[in-house]
């Protein structure tokens, strides 16, 4: 057993317990990775940022009963995140008809800054998609669904030490392209 599985299973436990503490760092943790799943799924980042509120509510009251079954709380963030976003899509699509007054208020969306997530986004994905194969299931295993590096070797038929240097190696290419993105 890792680190990391006993990480996300004593902070489920405690926060489930009460421990704001906890709950705050399975939020910090989890977060971002909640956030671009909504964005994917709703595709409006007020309508995510909402999702990402909804689903670390429903966290909040349903951690005291969950069982953590994987390494990661992250897959079961996950499906709660899909739900809250379907309700959301519903209820966006029930409301339609509100749309169009909200055309003319004036926006405050910084457009510049999307275009700027956006490109460090695709910066990302260019390089993790430039990434050998083994690199990128690693990648996929340990930064996008949360596994812990021995979780992830013994799900890949690698060593321990194998993870943790590749995924280094992955995190700083990954890094760099991100600066790369990034204005003076």
């Amino acid at each position: 057993m890792t680190d990391d599985v006993i990480d996300d299973r004593t902070l489920v436990a405690r926060a489930g317990a009460g421990s704001e503490g906890a709950f705050r760092t399975l939020y910090r943790s989890y977060a971002r990775a909640v956030y671009w799943i909504a964005l994917g799924l709703v595709g409006d980042a007020a309508d995510a940022e909402d999702v990402v509120q909804e689903t670390f509510v429903v966290a909040w009251r349903r951690l005291p009963k969950l069982q953590l079954e994987g390494p990661s709380l992250l897959p079961w963030l996950a499906t709660v995140c899909r739900l809250q976003a379907s309700n959301r899509l519903r209820a966006r699509r029930r409301h339609g008809s509100h749309d169009a007054l909200d055309e003319g208020l004036p926006s405050t969306v910084d457009v510049e800054r999307q275009v700027i997530d956006a490109t460090t986004v695709r910066a990302i994905l260019d390089t993790v998609s430039g990434l050998a194969e083994i690199d990128r299931e690693i990648f996929r295993l340990c930064a996008a669904e949360g596994y812990g590096y021995q979780a992830a070797a013994e799900k890949l038929g690698v060593s321990h030490g194998t993870v943790r240097n590749r995924l280094s190696r992955i995190r700083t290419r990954v890094r760099a392209a991100a600066l790369e993105t990034e204005t003076p």
